[in-house]
């Protein structure tokens, strides 16, 4: 199974849970009806993006959302990449992505490993660490078409996130991300381009749609990219579902033509993984 669809969806998301978790579903059921065999949310699906806000919607995992998540995904027979939610566990919050398979389990779960403290004088600042703790695992999984790495948001800034996800055999990575107005249009599209040629996989981020109304507005322009660095796929800021059919072969076929992981200098340098 060379070729399959991807779907991004760049949901709405508003305060109230239950009508985010409603639209989303609903989404997912129209993107599977159209092809789609792997689905992803944006970050922050179920809540305003805010440390205001994550203790407030907070849930365990399982939970209300994730068993939405599960249902819908067995009911399309899809793996679904569930953006992220904020998730508490033993008293702590972290930024969770879970991943479901076509028969409904929980295949993994990412927690956000690079948390977004920023300050750019006179235009964003923020801090996650406030209310949020890292996560401290890498995340893959296994489909019929190629093996997935999970990054959310800020994680993309890190390069050697994706290098070990190369070497783990990922050839599809997707960062569920919700950038802003100043990040954005500087760094989101520039890091997923940057990530594919790196390593020679396709990248994919899902962002929510850009609410103008809210105290963290997201870039949105959620977007696909070929293992060349070529833009296959881009929304604009809008609520909307960004498909793009991948093929596999592309990756073999880039990886020949230009085989730099065999040409690497390991005896110079190297980027390794601390934990499996």
């Amino acid at each position: 199974m060379a070729t399959f669809r991807l779907a991004l969806i760049q949901l709405q998301v508003s305060s109230i849970k239950s009508d985010n978790l409603t639209r989303a579903c609903g989404l997912i059921r129209k993107a599977a009806t159209q092809g789609a065999k792997i689905v992803s949310l944006p970050e922050c699906f179920n809540s305003p993006y805010g440390t205001s806000y994550f203790p407030e919607y907070a849930e365990k995992i399982p939970g209300e959302s994730t068993q939405k998540l599960s249902e819908v995904a067995k009911e399309c027979s899809i793996y679904l990449i569930g953006g992220s939610i904020p998730e508490e566990d033993v008293g702590k919050l972290y930024n969770t992505c879970a991943v479901f398979g076509p028969d409904g389990t929980l295949l993994v779960k990412h927690r956000k490993l690079h948390l977004f403290d920023i300050d750019v004088p006179g235009k964003i600042s923020f801090q996650e660490s406030k209310t949020l703790s890292p996560g401290d695992s890498f995340s893959t999984f296994e489909t019929p078409y190629c093996r997935v790495g999970l990054g959310i948001c800020y994680d993309i800034r890190f390069a050697e996130l994706a290098q070990i996800y190369a070497q783990k055999g990922c050839q599809l990575l997707v960062y569920p991300g919700a950038f802003n107005l100043t990040t954005g249009p500087a760094h989101w599209e520039l890091l997923q381009r940057g990530r594919a040629v790196d390593n020679q996989v396709y990248v994919a981020t899902a962002s929510p749609a850009r609410d103008d109304k809210a105290s963290y507005v997201a870039w949105g322009h959620s977007t696909v990219v070929n293992p060349w660095g070529e833009v296959l796929a881009k929304a604009g800021t809008e609520e909307t579902i960004v498909y793009s059919d991948i093929d596999l072969k592309k990756v073999a076929e880039i990886r020949q033509q230009i085989p730099i992981f065999s040409q690497k200098r390991s005896d110079l340098y190297a980027v390794e993984a601390k934990k499996p």
